[in-house]
């Protein structure tokens, strides 16, 4: 399967401290991955390589020309907050890209998706931090992507939130046939939405090991194949030099 988004020998310095090094992988179509590591080693910088807004470093990004095909934007990102627009209503928050000429059609399917069908007129100071990412995750797709770039997007939610949260970007992956990169530092979500695990290590970051997830979908977060890759995992990062 060709890969939708590629990094070769990717090398990010910031002045004289060089935090990643060597780093290279791909993302096939209809494929999960997620970025796993310590807080520091490089993962969001990594994510901001992939996603365009950083191009100061060395190494190559190659986007396959089907990601520019059609109306599709190619790559949607959200971050690890939200970033809404506090004087826009959701609605106006999800189709922020387009101003005034927002498609209301798609925009009323994106909260339908995700959770939020009628909360179009809401402010975000009305919002859980729950919905809030719920705003964020449909402004991602509101360009209709085929790939999605998350930054962290669950961690500043509770845990039974995050769950949920997770399962939403799973289903709406399916549904679209979308692509996801998630940067995360945790050992269950990574193991537990992934088709492969790529764990960063070292001083400066590489990838170190790379997991891969055979467990079919829908999955159960107590299947004894996901803790034994979470074994995997926690084995592996505990041996690099932090």
């Amino acid at each position: 399967m060709s890969a939708l988004l590629s990094l070769h020998n990717i090398r990010k310095s910031f002045a004289e401290l060089t935090v990643l090094d060597d780093v290279s992988l791909a993302l096939a179509g209809g494929e999960i991955v997620s970025l796993l590591g310590p807080s520091g080693c490089g993962k969001s910088t990594l994510l901001r390589i992939a996603a365009g807004l950083d191009r100061h470093y060395q190494g190559q990004l190659e986007r396959n020309p089907l990601l520019d095909f059609g109306a599709s934007s190619g790559i949607g990102v959200v971050f690890q907050e939200p970033r809404l627009m506090p004087w826009l209503n959701v609605a106006e928050n999800i189709g922020f890209v387009d101003g005034h000429k927002a498609d209301a059609r798609w925009v009323r399917q994106l909260l339908r998706d995700v959770g939020l069908e009628g909360r179009g007129d809401a402010l975000p100071k009305q919002l859980s931090g729950g919905m809030a990412q719920r705003v964020a995750i449909a402004r991602g797709l509101y360009g209709k992507p085929q790939v999605l770039l998350l930054d962290e997007p669950f961690s500043a939610v509770d845990a039974f939130t995050r769950m949920k949260l997770q399962d939403l970007v799973t289903e709406l992956a399916a549904q679209y046939d979308i692509s996801v990169l998630l940067v995360t530092h945790d050992l269950d979500e990574a193991v537990y939405l992934s088709d492969r695990v790529l764990i960063l290590g070292g001083q400066p970051s590489r990838i170190v090991s790379e997991l891969h997830v055979p467990v079919p979908r829908p999955r159960d977060r107590r299947a004894a194949e996901l803790a034994l890759l979470k074994g995997q995992a926690l084995t592996a990062l505990y041996q690099q030099p932090y």
